[in-house]
């Protein structure tokens, strides 16, 4: 929640005429001076900036989110949720701000899958290059061969051998 006085601030430049973004300077500003005093919070100036941004949405600043190409898919839905309750009248209720509580009380009680597990894997190995698709066994095999070809010496930077000195100790 930001100060009163940052709010008076920023509704101070909106009654003057100042733009959308001179009003969220305020929050930003504020964020800033938490970060310095080293309250809880963002630990970088970019953080800072962002909650800042976030915070002055929330309080009803017109300041719209960034379009597509500006920022990532997550924050730019972040912006707009916040820039769409900032622009809602009213107080938010009480029942309002407990019901995400509730919900997160709930949340871990699903038992059964959503997806099937062959769509599952498809998703995980998007991000991964085919070399590095390989099997368990395939590893092993090949860790197996590594340690038969005499490649096993003592303080080999492999580790992958035992080595006589380890099996000692």
């Amino acid at each position: 929640m930001p100060e009163k006085q940052t709010i008076q601030r920023a509704r101070q430049a909106k009654r003057s005429g100042k733009r959308p973004t001179t009003q969220a300077g305020e929050f930003v500003r504020e964020e800033m001076h938490h970060m310095k005093e080293g309250r809880h919070g963002p630990e970088s100036p970019r953080q800072a900036i962002a909650v800042g941004l976030s915070k002055a949405r929330r309080a009803g600043v017109r300041l719209p989110p960034p379009g597509p190409g500006q920022a990532k898919r997550k924050t730019r839905q972040s912006a707009r949720s916040a820039y769409r309750l900032g622009q809602e009248e009213g107080e938010l209720s009480e029942s309002r701000s407990t019901a995400p509580r509730r919900r997160r009380s709930t949340t871990g009680s699903r038992t059964t899958a959503r997806r099937s597990t062959s769509s599952r894997g498809s998703t995980t190995r998007r991000g991964t290059k085919t070399g590095s698709r390989t099997t368990a066994a395939g590893r092993t095999g090949r860790a197996k061969t590594t340690s038969r070809g005499g490649t096993s010496r003592r303080g080999s930077s492999t580790g992958r051998g035992r080595s006589s000195s380890r099996s000692k100790r």
